[in-house]
This record gives C-alpha cells, sequence and structure tokens, in this order.
C-alpha cells in the first residue's frame, strides 16, 4: 500500500513537471505572437527639462517601447532606444557621449547614427518639443 501512494506521488510530480515545462515553452510564443497590449502610441510623455543636464540621458515608456532623450551642447534629441540589430536596449555611456547596445557592441552617436557594429540602421528620431521647462514627446 506504501509504494503504490509513492508511485502515485511521483507520477503527480512528474505530471506537473511536465505541465510546467510546456508552459515555459508556450508563455514567449504567445507573448510575441499575442497584439500589444499598448494604445495606438499617440500617448505623450512630459517631463521637467532640469531632468536631462547637459551630456546626460534620460530613459522613458513611449507607445510600448522605451525611448531615451540626450541633452548634447546642440540641444535635446529624443531617440528610439531599441537597437535597430536585434531590438537589444541601448545604454548611455556618458564618458564616451555615445549609446553602446550591449548586446553585440553596436555603437551610435548621441544623434543616433551608427558609428560601429551590426546595426544596420540609426536609431529612429522621437517628436519633441519643448515648452514652459517641460519636454514633451509624442
Amino acid at each position: 500500500m506504501e509504494t503504490q501512494s509513492r508511485r502515485k506521488f511521483l507520477g503527480s510530480c512528474l505530471v506537473g513537471t511536465a505541465i510546467a515545462a510546456v508552459a515555459a515553452a508556450l508563455y514567449p510564443l504567445y507573448r510575441y505572437l499575442a497584439p500589444s497590449q499598448s494604445g495606438t502610441g499617440t500617448a505623450k510623455v512630459t517631463f521637467a527639462a532640469t531632468e536631462v543636464p547637459e551630456g546626460e540621458a534620460k530613459f522613458f515608456e513611449y507607445a510600448g517601447s522605451t525611448g531615451v532623450v540626450v541633452r548634447t551642447k546642440g540641444g535635446l534629441i529624443a531617440l528610439s532606444a531599441v537597437c535597430t540589430h536585434l531590438g537589444c536596449i541601448v545604454q548611455w555611456e556618458k564618458d564616451k557621449q555615445d549609446f553602446l547596445c550591449p548586446c553585440h557592441a553596436g555603437r551610435y552617436t548621441p544623434e543616433g547614427t551608427v558609428i560601429s557594429g551590426p546595426p544596420p540602421r540609426p536609431l529612429p528620431k522621437l517628436p519633441l518639443t519643448q515648452a514652459e521647462g517641460k519636454i514633451i514627446i509624442g
């Protein structure tokens, strides 16, 4: 009687593990194929201009993706922070004053132009306006 309950327990554990493995394998496929939960992309992002000092960058969520604003000596630039190679999020390197894609070492200027690496296109620009001490994206 005791061995039969052990077998039942082990069988239940095996079934539970199999279900968890199938769910873990199918969930990324579902997330890839499911439509985006974000809206139409018309939402605006607003923050204070003082949040982006010269030579610095501020990352934010915009239209279901990640964006970045950089203040250079030439002014403010808003870009998509998604690398055009494989979709990784670029990082701002303050000491070098450029963007680095951590996936395959692609580099971009603060204006989004490709400097080196595998990215095929520059980072897309986002609409930016500045009024009354605020930065408005969108």
